[in-house]
This record gives C-alpha cells, structure tokens and sequence, in this order.
C-alpha cells in the first residue's frame, strides 16, 4: 500500500471515530437532560403530594372529610413522599385504621353490592371511625404539626 493510501484510510479512520466521539457526547447530553427532567418531576411531585397531605390533613382536623377517606389518602400521600413515614408512631393510625377498613368495596364495586350488603359495610366502617377516630385525628395534627416544623421529603 502507498503512503497516500494509508494517509487516506487514516483520515477516514480519523474522521469515523471523531464523529463516533461527537455522537457518544450528544447521547451523554441527551441523558443528562433527561435525569435532570427526571428529577424536576419527582421534585414536583414530592411537592405536589406534601400540599395534598396538608390540604387532606387539614380536612380531617376540621372534620370535612370522612375518617376512613381520610386516613386512607393520608396513608398513600404518605407512602407516596417516603414509605418509611407511615411507620413513625404519629402517623400509624392512618395504616392501621386501612387495614381495618381496606376489605369494604368502594366506587363500583359498592354500588355492586347489595342494600344489605352496604349497610353491613356502612356499620363496619362507622364501627371502625368511630373506634380510630380520636387517633387518625390526632394522626392529622401530627402530619400538620410536622408540616409546620418544616417536614419534607427524607430522601
């Protein structure tokens, strides 16, 4: 092979593997945009489930929303912003009174039921909030009072 053959393959030798490098850096941008997309939205969310648990635990204090619907979203919101909340001793009344109340059928699957059926279930529930109801309201201060002294996110 002549010298200008091998000037030639190492030109073009050259020039694959500077483009190689130039698209290999645009993927490493393109990733970097996307986690930080990425943790814009689990930022927003974050913030987005602690005022829905402020909005919700407000509701329960004030009496404007069901024990049972409220220690219900005040589980998930919680479990939502960090699984490991809904095992402080202040917020358990929310997990246990779902798991007292978690088998009784809501939306579609109540209205499947028959009017004996729900008013079996309606006295469960009733039983259930009636029995919780001190401690899932004081779950409710507690998630406000941690709020308030400036709660968020653990992770």
């Amino acid at each position: 092979m002549n010298s200008i053959g091998a000037l030639v393959l190492l030109a073009v030798a050259i020039t694959v593997i500077i483009g190689l490098c130039l698209y290999a850096w645009s993927l490493r941008k393109e990733v970097s945009r996307r986690e930080a997309f990425r943790r814009d939205e689990d930022a927003r969310a974050q913030q987005n489930s602690l005022e829905n648990l402020d909005y919700v635990a407000g509701a329960l204090v004030q009496e404007q929303v069901d024990i049972t619907e409220g220690a219900w979203r005040c589980k998930v919101l919680l479990e939502i912003i960090d699984p490991s909340l809904t095992e402080r001793s202040e917020f358990k009344a929310f997990a246990e009174h779902y798991s007292r109340t978690q088998h009784l059928k809501t939306h579609s699957a109540r209205q499947q039921l028959t009017a004996r059926e729900r008013m079996q279930e309606d006295k469960e529930r009733i039983m259930a909030e009636n029995e919780m109801r001190e401690a899932v309201l004081e779950a409710a201060r507690a998630v406000l009072k941690w709020r308030a002294e400036g709660g968020k996110a653990l992770h």
